[in-house]
């Protein structure tokens, strides 16, 4: 009797794509030896994506949105402020990103050019500036002093670029349990807000004194 073949699945072939560069630390040569490496067809693989740059994409669009799920599970969410709940999904996300470090280091430097290695992003980014759309309470506009449509897309884009600053920050931090990351999420994000509402600047400050020391101890 004939065994039934298993279909692939796209979770399937994500997890195949990251054990290959983990182990190869390059990406597989082309779409038809990854498939046949992996005992599946290659016309499998277009079912879900065009080319293998697309999974890499996929990949940190499944961080993202693994991200939120689990934010979601927590019942106590949806009663934060939009501060805690940026704090709350800054500190989820590199959670995931730590578990899955070493490919995510490979993915992020893998160019010399650095615009290349953002291109990775660019899903997220549509994807991180609509989550800030549906966390911005009316409470926070009203705290922004005649708050517009302009004026919110400049706070998403603002701190889209914050995202990728703590990301750079968490792929050059040593400590143990990266526990500077976690002290420059919350000093970050506290300052981000206080600039945001033009509040005292204890907080920038704060910030600014943690990051004038990190620089100065990386050196010596």
């Amino acid at each position: 009797m004939a065994t039934k073949k298993t279909v692939i699945t796209k979770d399937q072939i994500v997890s195949y794509y990251m054990n290959h560069v983990l182990e190869h630390h390059e990406k597989p040569k082309s779409i038809y030896q990854f498939a046949k490496n992996n005992g599946f067809q290659e016309s499998e693989f277009y079912t879900f994506f065009g080319t293998l740059d697309a999974i890499e994409k996929e990949i940190f669009i499944q961080f993202f949105d693994k991200t939120l799920e689990l934010l979601e599970k927590n019942p106590a969410y949806t009663s934060y402020d939009m501060r805690t709940k940026l704090l709350s999904f800054y500190f989820t996300f590199f959670e995931l990103l730590t578990a899955n470090r070493s490919y995510v280091l490979y993915a992020l430097q893998q160019h010399k050019n650095q615009l290349k290695n953002v291109m990775l992003l660019t899903d997220v980014r549509k994807k991180f500036k609509n989550y800030i759309g549906e966390i911005t309470t009316d409470d926070f506009r009203v705290q922004i002093e005649r708050f517009q449509e302009y004026q919110e897309k400049a706070t998403k884009e603002s701190l889209w670029i914050q995202f990728l600053l703590t990301l750079k920050f968490w792929m050059e931090d040593s400590s143990a349990g990266f526990e500077k990351t976690d002290i420059y999420i919350e000093k970050s994000v506290k300052a981000a807000f206080e600039l945001m509402n033009i509040t005292p600047i204890d907080s920038l400050i704060d910030f600014g004194k943690f990051l004038f020391k990190e620089k100065i101890q990386k050196n010596k």
